[in-house]
C-alpha cells in the first residue's frame, strides 16, 4: 500500500477512535450527572415512614408513634409540599442557570467548565448526605445545598451536547444521539440501585457515594475531554453542503484519496468559522426553537414529575418499602433507554423529528391513565405499564434534547457558526426546566388531593407538548404529500 494511503487510513482510523471516546467519555460525564440527582427521590420514602408499624426500640422516650422514625424537618403531616420545596429549590435554580449556562459554555473552554462543574456537582450532593451524620435537621441547610447543587448541574448539558456536535455530523444523529443519550436513564437507573442500597440503613451514603462518582469523573474529565477534532488533527464533522444545506452527510466523515494516492477532500466541504458568539435573541430566530423549547416544557414536566415522585408513588400505592419502591422505579428508566433509541430511529428514517415527537406524546397520554387505574393490580402489569409508559414519556424529551437541539445549533441559517450550539441547546434545555421545575412542585401540591389528580395534571401537559407542535407536524406532513421537499434530520420549516 501506498505510504500516502496508508497515511490516509490511519487518519480516518484515528478520527473514528477519537469519535468513539469522545462518545464514550461524554456518555460518562452525564451519566453521572443523573445519577448524583437521584438519590433524594429515593430517601424521600425513609425520611418520612409511617412509624406506627416499626419496631420502637425500648430505650427511646417518644410521645409520638406516628412520627418517632422521621427525620425532622420531614416529619410533619406538610412531607410532601416541604419535598416539593427541596425538588424546587435545585429544579428552579437549574432552569434559571440553564439560560446563561450555555453563554458561559461557548466562551469558556469546555474541558475547564465541564470538570469544574462536575467536582462542585460532587461537593454539593455529598453535603446533603452529610445532613444525616452531623444531625442537621435545618430545613434552610439542605434547601441552600440544593440550591447551590442546581446551579452547578447546569455546567453538564449544554457542553456535553456542544462537544457531541463538534466532532459528529447529521447523518444517523437521531439513532447515535437516542443511543448515547441513555445515560440519562442509565443514571437514574444507577443512582436509584445505590441510594437503594444504603437508604434503610444509613442515607447519608446514599448521597456520598454518588457524590463521589461525579467528583471522580470531574477529574477524568480534566485529563481526557478533546474539545474538537481540530485540536488532534482530526477531520471535523460535515453539518451541510453547498447544494443542498439539509441534506444528510456522513456520520464518521474523513478525506477520501484518488486513484494517484493524493489526498481528496470531495465529500468535505470546509466552511468559514464564525467566531462570535450568537445572541440569545438570535438564537430564538433559528426555526424551530421556539416550538421545540415550550414543547418540552411539558415533556419535561411529565419526565421530571416522575423521576421525583415515582418511588413515593410505588411505595404509597403498591405498599413497597423504599427500596423496593425504588428499584421498581427504575424499569420508567429501562422503558425510557428504549423510547429514546426507538425515537431516534424513526425520526432519522422519516425526516420527522416533531412527528415523532407528537405521535409518542399523544399516545403517552391515555398510556398514563391506564398506569394510574389498573398499573398496581399485580407485578406483571406494573412491570408493563412502567416499561411502556417509561418509553413514550421519555423517548421525545431524550429527542428533543440531543438531536433536535444538535440540528437547530447546526441550522442552515448559522451559515457554518459553530459557536451556536452551546446556546440553543440551553435554550431548549432551560426552557424544558421550567417545566422540570413545575412538575415536581404541582405534584407536591396535588398529590394530598390524591393521586389520581397527578395523573391528570401529567396528561394534560402531554396534550399541551402536542399542540405545541402541530404547526412543525404540519410542514413535515406537507412535506411527505409532495408540497415541499423531504429532508431526512431539519431543514427550514
Amino acid at each position: 500500500m501506498p505510504l500516502r494511503k496508508r497515511a490516509l487510513f490511519y487518519l480516518l482510523s484515528l478520527s473514528v477512535r477519537y469519535r468513539s471516546f469522545i462518545l464514550f467519555l461524554t456518555f460518562l460525564f452525564y451519566t453521572a450527572y443523573h445519577l448524583s440527582r437521584k438519590p433524594i427521590s429515593i430517601v424521600k420514602s425513609e425520611l418520612h415512614r409511617n412509624c406506627s408499624n416499626i419496631i420502637r426500640p425500648a430505650d427511646l422516650n417518644i410521645t409520638n408513634n406516628a412520627t418517632w422514625c422521621n427525620w425532622v424537618p420531614f416529619d410533619g403531616d406538610n412531607y410532601q409540599t416541604i419535598f416539593g420545596i427541596l425538588d424546587n429549590c435545585f429544579l428552579v435554580t437549574y432552569a434559571i442557570g440553564m439560560f446563561f449556562s450555555g453563554i458561559f459554555a461557548e466562551r469558556l473552554p469546555l474541558r475547564y467548565y465541564l470538570s469544574v462543574g462536575m467536582l462542585l456537582s460532587g461537593l454539593f450532593t455529598c453535603l446533603f448526605g452529610l445532613g444525616f451524620y452531623l444531625n442537621i435537621h435545618s430545613l434552610s441547610y439542605y434547601a441552600f445545598v440544593q440550591v447551590m447543587n442546581g446551579l452547578v448541574q447546569t455546567t453538564g448539558w449544554p457542553a456535553v451536547v456542544a462537544c457531541v456536535g463538534n466532532w459528529f455530523g447529521k447523518g444517523k444523529r437521531g439513532f447515535i444521539m437516542g443511543v448515547w443519550n441513555s445515560h440519562t436513564s442509565v443514571g437514574n437507573i444507577l443512582g436509584s440501585l445505590i441510594a437503594g442500597v444504603f437508604v434503610s440503613s444509613a442515607w447519608g451514603l446514599s448521597f456520598i457515594i454518588p457524590g463521589a462518582i461525579i467528583a471522580s469523573t470531574g477529574i477524568i474529565c480534566f485529563f481526557f475531554l478533546v474539545e474538537r477534532p481540530e485540536d488532534v488533527n482530526c477531520t471535523p464533522p460535515q453539518h451541510y453542503n453547498n447544494q443542498d444545506l439539509g441534506e444528510v452527510q456522513p456520520l464518521l466523515q474523513g478525506t477520501l484519496a484518488d486513484s494517484n494516492g493524493a489526498i481528496s477532500t470531495e465529500t468535505t466541504v470546509i466552511v468559514e468559522d464564525h467566531t462570535e458568539a450568537i445572541s440569545f435573541c438570535g438564537a430564538l430566530k433559528i426555526p424551530g426553537v421556539v416550538e421545540f423549547s415550550l414543547c418540552l416544557l411539558f415533556a419535561k414536566l411529565v419526565s421530571y414529575t416522575f423521576l421525583y415522585w415515582l418511588p413515593l408513588y410505588i411505595s404509597n400505592v403498591a405498599h413497597f418499602d423504599a427500596k423496593e419502591a425504588g428499584d421498581m422505579s427504575t424499569l420508567f428508566d429501562v422503558g425510557g433507554i428504549v423510547g429514546g433509541i426507538m425515537a431516534g430511529v424513526v425520526s432519522d428514517y422519516t425526516g420527522g423529528r416533531a412527528t415523532t415527537c407528537w405521535v409518542m406524546l399523544m399516545i403517552a397520554a391515555p398510556m398514563l391513565f391506564l398506569y394510574n387505574s389498573i398499573g398496581q393490580t399485580n407485578l406483571t402489569t406494573t412491570i408493563v405499564m412502567l416499561l411502556v409508559c417509561g418509553g413514550l414519556v421519555n423517548g421525545p424529551y431524550a429527542l428533543i434534547t440531543t438531536a433536535v437541539a444538535a440540528d437547530l445549533g447546526t441550522h442552515e441559517s448559522l451559515r457554518g457558526n459553530s459557536r451556536a450550539l452551546s446556546t440553543v441547546t440551553a435554550i431548549i434545555d432551560g426552557t424544558g426546566s421550567i417545566g422540570a421545575a413545575l412538575g415536581p412542585l404541582l405534584a407536591g401540591v396535588i398529590s394530598p388531593t390524591g393521586w389520581n389528580n397527578v395523573f391528570y395534571m401529567l396528561m394534560s401537559a402531554d396534550i399541551l407538548a402536542c399542540l405545541l407542535l402541530s404547526r412543525l407536524v404540519y410542514k413535515e406532513v406537507r412535506g411527505w404529500c409532495g408540497h415541499l421537499p423531504r429532508v431526512r434530520g431539519f431543514k427550514e420549516i
